[in-house]
């Protein structure tokens, strides 16, 4: 049995399982397995592993996306500058190969971190990208914005953060005007709001200055369709929720784990 899951607290209805059970049926699978693992606090991970040798690798969601480099004895160039992990791979250390690789250490695991959350959304977005959307306005300063401003960077597009405070390359709701939104033509939102069941919610930006030539994303993917995008849509810009970054993250999991 090869057993994969997802760690964060809480756990409540997730992707991540479903996804990768139906793929491990529809593929035929049959000795895999995908299971939730809530953990409240990221230093029981030494615990499951040492309960579940089975594990071969981990998709990690909040609070432990950072935590849990602290464990890790290795992690990707990409997911250090993003400084953070959302996918691990759990190696099992046989005695032979340890000898050889000069890792001699205690651990029957070797747990390497990886970022998807990038490769998502890098390649969800790309194809939607004009000449024009050279700037972007990045919704929310927490952990969902930075592999999103990693991405930015890699693709050579200025961006400013959005937040309730001010801070280093960071403005306030209260700025955006007509000025800064018919310059930023890109505004990508990684807070959760509009997320079920509160979908009624939406990040407080002027809507009445976006135009056929901005493009919206949205991270959250419950419901299809956001406040944040049916208000862009209704204005002519083009819309994107992030459905297809979950997959495409998820793949390349899959792969990493594979590899």
């Amino acid at each position: 049995m090869k057993k994969f899951g997802l760690i964060g607290f809480p756990l409540g209805h997730s992707f991540s399982k479903k996804y990768f059970t139906e793929k491990f049926e529809r593929e035929g699978l049959k000795d895999y397995a995908y299971e939730l693992y809530p953990m409240e606090n990221i230093s029981d991970i030494e615990e499951l592993l040492r309960a579940n040798p089975e594990i071969c690798g981990l998709n990690v969601t909040i609070p432990h996306k950072i935590g849990v480099m602290y464990y890790l004895d290795k992690v990707a160039k990409d997911a250090k500058a993003i400084d953070a992990v959302n996918c691990i791979k759990v190696i099992s250390n046989k005695p032979v190969e340890s000898f050889f690789s000069g890792d001699f250490s205690p651990s029957k695991v070797r747990l390497e971190g990886y970022n998807t959350d990038a490769y998502g959304f890098e390649n969800s977005l790309k194809p939607l990208l004009k000449k024009h959307h050279h700037k972007a306005l990045v919704l929310g300063s927490g952990g969902g914005s930075r592999a999103v401003t990693y991405v930015l960077e890699k693709l050579g597009i200025d961006y400013k953060i959005v937040s309730r405070k001010k801070g280093r390359r960071q403005i306030t709701y209260g700025d955006l005007g007509k000025d800064l939104l018919g310059d930023h033509l890109l505004i990508i939102n990684t807070t959760p709001l509009g997320q079920a069941p509160a979908i009624e919610a939406c990040p407080d930006i002027p809507y009445e200055f976006i135009g056929s030539k901005h493009l919206l994303y949205d991270l959250v993917y419950n419901p299809a369709e956001t406040e944040f995008l049916k208000r862009g849509k209704a204005n002519g810009a083009t819309v994107k929720n992030g459905e297809e970054m979950l997959h495409l993250q998820a793949e390349k999991a899959w792969e990493i784990w594979n590899s």
